[in-house]
């Protein structure tokens, strides 16, 4: 597996959020964390990604264990992370987002900015045609392109990413879905937490229901659309 949780414990202060958490994410899976409001996804990721310290488990990334380390030496490790909200600069023009994203690399051999920010155009044509245009200044959708393009540009062994549709209008849904559907096809390896549950679980390899911070169900995304209980539970009645 690239990516295991064995019994994860984090929460803030003395609250504890995630209550023992197992799960895994194999190589160029994508991967959905669904659940109630307040079951502690968004806790988990920023668990994963080290934005907050797990209480106790343990979180092994391709064979390394990088429980208890910081955002930075995470991302060195081949993840990158897009939070829910405020994830761009909106001062700064697309270029100068896409940079950002890049500076954890800067003088490494192993990259190639040139190359990478045109395999990002290639994913995110709208972000060459608004390059020089301050990234607050476009759509709610476009933002979060630039969000994915910063995040990718690193070409991340596993891209996770936090309500990825949040906030956008419904015909913008479906777009959103479809670039992370296009990263994963690339080859980057997904882990989403995502509110519009049934559109992210059918275009998913595997789902996993969390709920009072407790993994409660996983399965194929078409598993988990077809099973009753977790339709009532979670994805409500058509």
């Amino acid at each position: 597996m690239l990516l295991e949780l064995d019994d994860v414990v984090s929460g803030y202060g003395d609250a504890i959020i995630v209550h023992g958490v197992d799960m895994s994410v194999a190589d160029g899976e994508m991967v959905t964390i669904i659940g109630p409001n307040g079951a502690g996804k968004s806790t988990l990721l920023k668990t994963v990604v080290g934005v907050v310290q797990a209480r106790d488990g343990s979180i092994t990334f391709d064979g390394a264990d990088i429980t208890g380390l910081p955002p930075e030496d995470v991302v060195e490790h081949g993840i990158c992370y897009v939070r829910q909200n405020d994830n761009i600069f909106p001062n700064l023009s697309v270029m100068e987002n896409l940079k950002m994203g890049a500076w954890p690399a800067q003088g490494e051999e192993w990259f190639d900015f040139e190359e990478r920010l045109k395999e990002v155009y290639r994913q995110f044509p709208v972000l060459e045609e608004r390059t020089d245009q301050p990234a607050g200044a476009l759509s709610g959708g476009q933002q979060q392109m630039v969000a994915m393009g910063t995040a990718t540009i690193l070409d991340p062994d596993l891209l996770v990413l936090d309500e990825p549709s949040a906030g956008l209008a419904p015909q913008l849904v479906e777009e959103v879905f479809e670039k992370v559907v296009a990263i994963n096809d690339a080859g980057t390896t997904v882990l989403m937490v995502e509110q519009n549950a049934r559109t992210a679980l059918e275009s998913s390899d595997r789902g996993v229901v969390l709920d009072m911070g407790e993994d409660r169900f996983e399965g194929t995304g078409e598993e988990l659309l077809n099973s009753d209980e977790v339709a009532e539970l979670y994805l409500g009645t058509d």
